[in-house]
């Protein structure tokens, strides 16, 4: 026997059922409600990602790359999407920023001219977003 229970017998004290029940049922609230919780984030988040595909890219000249791409957004909002283009350096050479009104499609694909600072050797999308 445990201590608690050898003291339990020694002084008559008894653990009423009940209490037992209710004590259950609060920790068994307390879990769905977590589990609840968590369920509506993670759906609410993956209901408004966009998700951003680049299908290609062309060097016009040394002032300007475009980028095409597809994006995956949600039915009726709209979408943000910064573009960037890079020298062979790795370093940023041009930076823009598209919105895209809200449309009944998911999937649409897209093509952008990037203003660059000097030659750059690709174009593609760094972000897509529901502003």
């Amino acid at each position: 026997m445990t201590t608690q229970a050898l003291l339990d017998e020694r002084y008559g004290r008894t653990r009423s059922p009940r209490r037992r029940l209710v004590g259950w049922t609060i920790v068994a609230v307390l879990a769905l409600s977590a589990i609840g919780y968590l369920g509506y984030t993670t759906f609410a988040s993956s209901a408004a990602s966009v998700t951003a595909t680049d299908t290609g890219f062309t060097v016009i000249n040394d002032k300007s790359v475009s980028s095409s791409f597809q994006i995956t957004a949600p039915v009726g909002k709209p979408v943000a999407c910064a573009l960037e283009a890079r020298d062979e350096d790795h370093g940023t050479v041009g930076w823009k920023v598209v919105q895209y009104p809200a449309s009944d499609d998911a999937s649409r694909a897209f093509t952008e001219t990037i203003p660059t600072l000097s030659l750059a050797t690709t174009g593609f999308v760094n972000a897509c977003w529901v502003p």
